[in-house]
């Protein structure tokens, strides 16, 4: 009744989350906190998807109503559908005839306070769509999700948008002088790939990569990870996961310039034929790296990576995306990726997608003419791991990748750490597609994309920003 309803709504009490069940736990009412800091997304997503897990009711039909504002609606969607996630081994469930369904709603207040568009729904169903398949593959564990299964959905995703994925495989990758790859995945049963989905519409202005680090299990290789460090080591491909399901959806909501999906996929096993450290390998680059620690693989799979972007594709703009350094949590937290680039305006451009989406980002000291030389080879021009660890190993990480297309290039490069916002507790939580989908919005077809886009929260318009003539700029 409006008697019960305004009594539970009289006895929350937010700081930073409260509820109250209404009739016999039929019904849940859930304040978010009124107010966030500067570094937190105004639409309290992180709050959204813990009420969400800690608060629905049980049963098979089950609806949210979620009251918020336009401008948070993207972020909210997102949020809500971490809280449902689509991996599971249980064998209660396998044994369920009955399919659960959760109908979400929103109810919008504020300013700009219509209906919501059928086709702002079907880019909400697009998005969290991408966020639940990104989850589901870091959910996955290696006996499953190796690198021909990760192949398998690279080519659901390429069939479902009408793109054939280049792939190179195993030995052709060491024909073609990818060492990086080929080098750190050698030893596993299933061999390294390569694999691109490319996305090239009429009437593109600008090329964009996004890489991903997928390797799919990471015992250290001969570095060998410990016992209590080893358990987890599936959701080391969340980069590579969280491109996917964002490629999947920015084409399918329309984009309007060159989009390359790199997907560089190893296990990091022990074997015969692994990595040692003192092996010096040739990357994709042509430039030679030491091998000082078999455990800093991933940043070897992406110099090859953001090199092809570079010399095979002839990308303006090169993000990539990985669970790349454990450092990467101390420095920026458990909900705050961290973001090294070598351009400011995107560097800002990512803390506003961030906050606007809901993946929250926060920036690395970005300065290599002090922290490259922790790399300093006597026989190679570099080694794969610093010298001192506790010199912002993060930025030296990001940098290590950044130096194989150099840092004089004259295009847009952005690095995304990811390694701990990738999940929260032992569940993925689909991060990085929410981001990139609001990162680039500014080149999407879809209004809502747009919206939440950077370029939006500046208030610029599309044209005031194409006369600056600046391709590297345009899209924030």
């Amino acid at each position: 009744s409006p008697q019960v309803w305004q009594s539970a709504l009289g006895t929350l009490n937010p700081n930073p989350t409260d509820s109250c069940p209404l009739y016999l736990n039929y019904a849940t009412v859930a304040a978010l906190p009124s107010r966030v800091s500067r570094h937190n997304s105004p639409s309290a997503a992180q709050f959204i998807t813990r009420l969400v897990r800690n608060c629905l009711p049980g049963g098979v039909n089950r609806c949210i109503v979620m009251v918020c504002e336009r401008s948070e609606v993207f972020a909210s969607a997102c949020a809500l559908a971490r809280a449902f996630p689509l991996f599971t081994h249980r064998s209660s469930a396998s044994r369920r005839t009955e399919k659960k369904t959760v109908a979400v709603e929103f109810f919008l207040v504020g300013q700009n306070n219509g209906p919501i568009e059928v086709a702002t729904l079907k880019c909400l169903a697009s998005a969290t769509e991408g966020v639940r398949l990104a989850a589901r593959i870091v959910d996955t564990p290696c006996n499953e999700m190796n690198t021909d299964n990760f192949l398998e959905e690279i080519k659901k995703v390429g069939k479902d948008l009408g793109i054939t994925p280049t792939i190179i495989r195993d030995e052709e990758l060491k024909e073609r002088g990818f060492g990086g790859i080929y080098g750190v995945g050698k030893a596993a049963l299933h061999p390294p790939a390569l694999a691109v989905l490319s996305h090239t519409p009429d009437g593109a202005t600008q090329t964009i990569a996004w890489v991903g680090k997928g390797i799919v299990y990471d015992t250290g290789g001969l570095s060998i990870k410990g016992k209590t460090t080893m358990p987890g080591m599936k959701r080391d491909c969340g980069g590579a996961a969280a491109i996917l399901g964002a490629f999947k959806a920015t084409v399918k909501q329309g984009f309007k310039d060159n989009l390359h999906a790199v997907f560089c996929l190893a296990e990091n096993a022990v074997g015969p034929r692994a990595t040692r450290p003192d092996d010096i390998h040739v990357l994709y680059s042509g430039k030679t790296v030491e091998i000082n620690n078999t455990d800093a693989e991933g940043r070897l799979i992406l110099a090859d990576g953001v090199a092809y972007a570079c010399k095979d594709l002839g990308a303006d703009i090169i993000l990539d995306m990985a669970t790349l350094t454990g450092a990467q949590g101390v420095a920026t937290g458990k909900y705050h990726a961290a973001v090294l680039t070598n351009n400011e305006e995107w560097e800002k451009a990512c803390v506003k997608a961030g906050r606007n989406c809901g993946d929250l980002v926060h920036p690395l000291v970005y300065c290599p003419e002090l922290h490259f030389s922790e790399f300093t080879s006597a026989v190679a021009d570099m080694k794969n791991s610093v010298a001192d660890r506790d010199n912002t190993p993060s930025s030296c990480a990001g940098l290590f990748i950044a130096s194989h297309i150099g840092f004089d290039w004259p295009g847009v490069w952005v690095h995304i750490d990811i390694a701990a916002p990738v999940h929260a507790g032992e569940r993925a939580t689909g991060y990085g597609v929410a981001l990139l989908l609001s990162l680039f919005g500014g080149a999407s077809e879809d209004p809502l994309l747009n919206m939440v886009s950077p370029l939006g929260c500046n208030g610029d318009s599309p044209t005031e920003d194409m006369e600056r003539d600046s391709k590297r700029r345009r899209l924030v």
